[in-house]
């Protein structure tokens, strides 16, 4: 295999992607692994089981794509999604089935931790799952010796090293600017509640070890190389970067992770980040303050639901299609239900995409749902515009609050699947921020490629680079990189607005939902 090759890994909601990249950000073959969360006692989990096949499946997938088997990688980056509780005891065994970022069961824990520690806990900080773990005295608690994220657990299977990038890190606990590290002054004060809450344990020595983009964070190990690889090709030794969150290799993917940069990825979940100038002037719920990988403060606005339920009904329209023999793929079923809907008249027709609960809104469940006026219009391109326009709907109500803490936006970089169809989710956004919008030929790979991008780097500071990460990704991955923007214009700007504030006004609705059905998983 030939030289400066890096390989990236996600752990996606719904699917496990492998991206190798060149030494300019090429891709060279990508393969992915599709998997889905589960509704387990009430908890939303995946088996670890899952993940360890899930990733070796995705390598393998992109080594048939690739057409030869690497014997060697120059770097590994690792990334999955933010958040959630994985507690482990001192042997090493999962306490708890893990509870991913989409758990809202943690409401007294962020409410006090918030409280105590002036500054916002989500409902999905790792922290906060620790904390209500302890104020519910559930018998696991005494026994955890460590707590880690889902990346920090498949890096730890690949290097036997259990340590963090610093942004995935900042959604476990709050991270102090001037160090890099944890807040040792919040961790006291966090300490003595876990402890009043009847938690025995040492919170410091709980969490993994903090380290920056570019720090060393091990090599792949032979039992590693075996989990990756099941052919046994792949070899020891292959240094890895700091594992990351998804918002991390957002951020690294679309070059978003200096000052007054900022970023928008939309998937299962959908999350906007601000690289900050200066700190927010005070605590709000619907903003945390995470770090970029290389540690800069950002406000993130995240929102649990995303594109999931309009893939759902694209899929109910593939069946359709397939049934009347006519099959298209997903891309066509995507671009036929969206193709009209910047231009549909879709006053009085709303959709609710919340499968799960939505913090933002004040949602503890979900109950995705298709509402109209009698007067309204229900046709194929209105219902697209209710559907897309549900997707940014959370998002623009938190980036409201992030504007009233008076953070401009001047534009954002927008990635992820949705993005492919034609320019259109890409305009919708930018009228749901009122900001320019771009997106790079990227978009559609997302994290896994940012994840690799984070390999490429690690391996450049091993050869000796100097440059900070801001400005290698300018001249090595993004000096001739092609990006289109798009300014909304007034009026679909204030469309947008007159949609949100029906959909807002609507929000009744999804409560007396959640309230009057139950989940028929929860009841099988």
């Amino acid at each position: 295999m030939s030289a400066q090759r890096y390989l990236g890994i996600e752990l996606g909601s719904t699917r496990i992607k492998a991206c190798l990249i060149g030494p300019d950000g090429e891709t060279l073959a990508t393969g992915s692994h599709a998997w889905e969360n589960r509704l387990e006692a009430g908890l939303w989990t995946y088996g670890l089981d899952e993940v360890r096949e899930g990733v070796r499946a995705a390598y393998a997938d992109l080594v048939d794509t690739l057409g030869e088997t690497p014997t060697t990688l120059d770097a590994i980056g690792v990334s999955a999604m933010m958040h959630g509780y994985l507690a482990f005891d001192a042997a090493g065994e999962l306490l708890v089935p893990f509870r991913t970022w989409r758990n809202t069961n943690t409401g007294a824990a962020a409410a006090e931790l918030s409280a105590a520690l002036g500054v916002n806990i989500p409902l999905r900080w790792s922290i906060a799952h620790l904390h209500q773990a302890a104020l519910d005295a559930e018998p696991h608690v005494p026994a955890i010796a460590r707590v880690t994220t889902l990346a920090g657990y498949v890096h730890q299977l690949l290097t036997g090293r259990e340590v963090l990038g610093v942004g995935d890190a900042s959604g476990m606990f709050p991270i102090d600017p001037a160090t890099g590290g944890y807040d040792a002054r919040l961790l006291g004060i966090a300490q003595e509640r876990l402890t009043a809450a009847g938690g025995d344990l040492d919170l410091a020595a709980l969490l993994p070890e903090v380290l920056a983009a570019g720090a060393d964070a091990g090599e792949l190990t032979a039992a590693g190389a075996a989990l990756l690889d099941a052919s046994g090709t792949l070899r020891p030794g292959t240094p890895l970067a700091p594992p990351e969150g998804d918002a991390g290799t957002g951020m690294v993917a679309t070059n978003a992770v200096r000052p007054r940069t900022a970023n928008v990825s939309a998937g299962t979940s959908i999350f906007a980040m601000v690289v900050l100038e200066h700190a927010l002037p005070a605590a709000s719920a619907d903003i945390d303050v995470v770090t970029t990988p290389d540690g800069s403060p950002v406000a993130m606005v995240h929102c649990n639901n995303g594109s999931s339920e309009l893939g759902a009904w694209v899929a109910v329209f593939q069946e359709f299609a397939a049934a009347i023999g006519a099959p298209v793929t997903a891309d066509e079923a995507f671009a036929a239900v969206l193709g009209g809907a910047l231009d549909a008249d879709a006053d009085g027709l709303y959709a609710y995409n919340l499968l799960s609960g939505e913090p933002v809104v004040g949602t503890a469940e979900g109950r995705p749902l298709v509402v109209r006026t009698p007067g309204s219009r229900l046709g194929l391109a209105a219902f697209g515009r209710a559907q897309l326009f549900s997707v940014f709907a959370a998002l623009s109500t938190g980036m409201r609050e992030l504007a009233a803490q008076g953070v401009v936006l001047d534009a954002a970089v927008a990635h992820g699947g949705l993005f492919r169809t034609g320019g259109v989710a890409q305009r919708a956004l930018a009228a749901a921020l009122d900001a320019p919008v771009a997106v790079g030929e990227t978009a559609g790979e997302g994290g896994a490629w940012g994840a690799a991008l984070l390999a490429a780097y690690r391996r450049a500071v091993i050869d000796g680079e100097t440059l900070g990460l801001a400005d290698w990704l300018d001249t090595a991955v993004f000096a001739a990189a092609a990006v289109t923007t798009v300014r909304a214009t007034a009026s679909e700007v204030a469309g947008y607005a007159a949609h949100l504030a029906g959909w807002q006004a609507g929000l009744a609705i999804e409560h007396a939902a959640i309230a009057a059905l139950s989940d028929a998983k929860e009841r099988s």
